[in-house]
């Protein structure tokens, strides 16, 4: 059995990727341990998902003083995290911060990158901009995070047919379906040694399209 990969894992709002995260570690798959959950905002609801896992949790707001970087850095480091994962996190991580992280954030997207991606596009507004552009499918995509937003090499994705009747609501139920088994065989392959830590963009002919069924 490989060791457990330590991971970080970053928030945002109701922390739903971080119950189905922490779900699938506590059967074994990932294997994985969460060391830290950090939010880049006070009073949401994935403390009380940190909280009922028994996962340590910290609020560090990215928009505050300027040391807020290296702050989180220093967290990061002291609970000996090899793996940062953003599930659901809004603020965009700066590029001092991803400089010495570099190959070793990951960010999982409810849309097919290069398609939908960018500032500004996160949570509602991506699925408003699929909608609005006639697409006729989508899916999601986990890819390394870099100082472009969701510009770095994509390691993952999986897709769907788009039908003639999807409102916001039933992408993001149908994206979310597809975020999950997707970040999680992400990790699995970084914790197993499949993929280097940290990731190189030359290693992108590792990746995969749809991942095995490990639900």
């Amino acid at each position: 059995m490989p060791r457990p990969l330590p991971l970080a894992v970053l928030v945002s709002g109701t922390g739903t990727t971080l119950d189905a995260l922490a779900l699938a570690i506590e059967r074994g798959d990932p294997p994985a341990q969460i060391v830290a959950v950090v939010a880049d905002r006070e009073g949401i609801a994935a403390a009380g998902v940190a909280a009922r896992h028994g996962l340590p949790y910290e609020v560090i707001p990215m928009r505050g003083p300027a040391s807020a970087p290296g702050l989180l850095d220093a967290r990061l480091r002291d609970a000996g995290v090899e793996l940062v994962v953003l599930a659901g996190f809004k603020s965009i991580l700066p590029a001092e911060f991803l400089r010495g992280w570099a190959g070793r954030v990951v960010n999982v997207h409810p849309a097919l990158l290069p398609r939908h991606g960018g500032r500004g596009q996160y949570g509602r507004a991506v699925y408003e901009s699929i909608l609005a552009a006639g697409d006729r499918e989508t899916g999601a995509t986990v890819h390394v995070v870099t100082a472009e937003v969701d510009a770095g090499p994509i390691l993952l994705q999986d897709r769907f047919d788009l039908g003639p009747s999807e409102t916001v609501e039933t992408l993001q139920a149908r994206t979310q379906a597809l975020e999950r088994p997707l970040l999680r065989e992400a990790i699995r392959r970084f914790a197993t040694g499949e993929w280097p830590l940290p990731y190189e963009s030359g290693a992108s002919a590792r990746r995969s399209g749809r991942p095995p069924d490990r639900t």
